[in-house]
């Protein structure tokens, strides 16, 4: 019998046979799950609980899982792994500019399934925070505001700017850790693995054009700076809102 108190998986997959196996997996290794054929049938089970954690298929019924997952995202921070019998650079690096955790090509093994499902629900518990604090609605710094629950930033003029999942991710891992030299692995760690192709060149590549989204006015700081040989570090205080 599976714990109540296990982790929640919410599968959404329309291969009856795929989801009918993968529910098996799971529920053999202790985890909930409740398998839904389309987004309709998503968004009709999001409401009745917590979930820890969305393996979603790429190709479904109506609303693809890419679709889906902007959806997701606008709303919330659930973990996401997509699920795709596409395998193709460009469909993974979507996915995980969009936001997903992880990316998952089919046909794929138990054991990389349940490795990739631990190391999803591991990066997600880690709480930057203190146990006891409660976790703010925004974080402020220079003039800008990072709205954690809708993942939306401002700039000082009240302008929305837009950010991909990977720069998210990157912004914020910056404002948890300000005034730190942060290197390159540790960015890559911290970042919960959403870069497409993790190296650091990749770090380098999101770190620039995370900059020109955060460019400031003339004469001023920059409020992520290069420190030589280390890494990078966020040179601005940062406030809760």
């Amino acid at each position: 019998m599976v714990d109540a108190d296990a982790p929640h998986v919410l599968l959404v997959e329309d291969d009856d046979g795929m989801r009918v196996l993968v529910t098996r997996i799971l529920r053999e290794s202790g985890y909930r799950v409740t398998g839904c054929r389309s987004g309709a049938e998503m968004w009709s089970h999001l409401p009745e609980g917590a979930v820890d954690l969305i393996l979603l298929d790429v190709m479904l019924p109506g609303a693809s899982g890419i679709d889906l997952l902007r959806a997701l995202r606008a709303k919330g921070t659930v973990p996401v792994i997509m699920l795709s019998a596409r395998n193709e650079e460009a469909d993974r690096v979507l996915g995980l500019e969009l936001g997903a955790d992880d990316y998952l090509a089919k046909p794929f093994g138990r054991p990389e399934l349940l490795a990739r499902i631990r190391a999803v629900l591991r990066r997600a518990a880690i709480a930057p925070l203190p146990a006891a604090a409660v976790r703010p609605e925004a974080l402020a710094f220079a003039g800008w505001r990072l709205d954690l629950r809708s993942r939306a930033l401002t700039d000082p003029e009240g302008a929305a700017v837009d950010l991909s999942g990977a720069e998210h991710d990157l912004l914020l891992v910056f404002l948890e850790h300000p005034g730190r030299v942060l290197g390159r692995e540790q960015i890559l760690e911290m970042s919960r693995g959403r870069l497409a192709a993790p190296s650091d060149r990749s770090v380098d590549t999101l770190v620039s054009r995370l900059r020109r989204k955060l460019e400031p006015p003339e004469g001023m700081v920059p409020v992520i700076k290069t420190v030589r040989g280390s890494g990078y570090m966020l040179a601005a205080k940062v406030e809760r809102a």
